[in-house]
C-alpha cells in the first residue's frame, strides 16, 4: 500500500514536471515569435522607407538627365540663332568661343539613369527609336513632309486633344515601352518639333532679309 502512494506520488510529480518544462517551451517559443515579429515589421518599416528615398533619388537624377538636354539645346539654338548671322565675325567669334565653353563643361557632366525593361519592352523601344530615326534622316530632304510626320507620332504620345492625325501604328509601339522610355520619347520629339519651328523662324527671316535687299536694289535702279 505504501509502495503503491510512492509510485503514485512519483508518477504525479514526474507529470508537474513535464507540464512545466513544456508550459516554459511554450512560453519560450511564443516570446521568441513576438520578438521575430517585432524585428521583420521594423525591418520592413525600414525598406519602405529606403524605397521612397530610392525613387526620390531616381527622380532627381532624371530631372539632372533633363536638365542637361535643355543646356545643350539652348547652347546650339544661340550658336545657329539669327541674331549670331547679324553681329560682326570678331564678335560671333568671341560668342562661339564662350557657348563652346559652356557646352563642354555641361558635357562634363554624366548623369544616366538605367530603366529596366523586359523582353517586349526592349523590343518596342527599339522599334519606336527607328521609327523616330527614319524621319529624322529625311529631315534635310523636305522639312515640312518631316515635321507633319514628327507631330503625328507626338500626338500619340500625349494625352491632350491632338492638333492633327495621330500615327496608331506608332502609338501601339509606345504603348508597349517602360513608363520613363515613353516620357523619353515624347520629350525627343518635342525637341525635334522645336528645332523645327527654330529652323523655320530662320529661314523665313533669311527670306525676309533677301527680299528686302532685292525691293532696295530694284528701288535704286528705278
Amino acid at each position: 500500500m505504501a509502495q503503491a502512494k510512492i509510485s503514485a506520488k512519483a508518477s504525479e510529480g514526474a507529470q508537474q514536471q513535464q507540464q512545466q518544462q513544456s508550459g516554459g517551451q511554450l512560453r519560450g517559443r511564443f516570446y521568441r515569435s513576438t520578438s521575430m515579429a517585432d524585428r521583420s515589421s521594423r525591418l520592413l518599416e525600414n525598406l519602405d522607407q529606403l524605397e521612397l528615398r530610392v525613387e526620390a533619388f531616381r527622380d532627381a537624377a532624371s530631372a539632372m538627365e533633363q536638365e542637361k538636354e535643355i543646356l545643350l539645346e539652348m547652347i546650339h539654338n544661340i550658336q545657329n540663332s539669327q541674331d549670331m548671322r547679324q553681329i560682326s565675325e570678331g564678335e560671333r567669334e568671341e560668342l562661339n568661343l564662350t557657348a563652346n565653353r559652356l557646352m563642354g563643361r555641361t558635357l562634363t557632366v554624366e548623369v544616366s539613369v538605367e530603366t529596366i525593361r523586359n523582353a517586349q519592352q526592349q523590343e518596342s523601344l527599339l522599334h519606336a527609336t527607328k521609327m523616330i530615326d527614319e524621319i529624322v534622316n529625311k529631315l534635310l530632304d523636305d522639312l515640312e513632309d518631316a515635321k507633319i510626320r514628327l507631330m503625328s507620332l507626338y500626338g500619340a504620345c500625349t494625352s491632350d486633344v491632338p492638333a492633327g492625325p495621330i500615327d496608331q501604328k506608332f502609338q501601339s509601339v509606345v504603348i508597349g515601352c517602360a513608363i520613363e522610355d515613353q516620357k523619353k520619347i515624347k520629350r525627343r520629339l518635342e525637341t525635334l518639333l522645336r528645332n523645327i519651328e527654330n529652323s523655320e523662324k530662320s529661314i523665313t527671316l533669311l527670306e525676309h532679309q533677301k527680299s528686302s535687299v532685292r525691293q532696295s536694289c530694284n528701288s535704286k535702279q528705278d
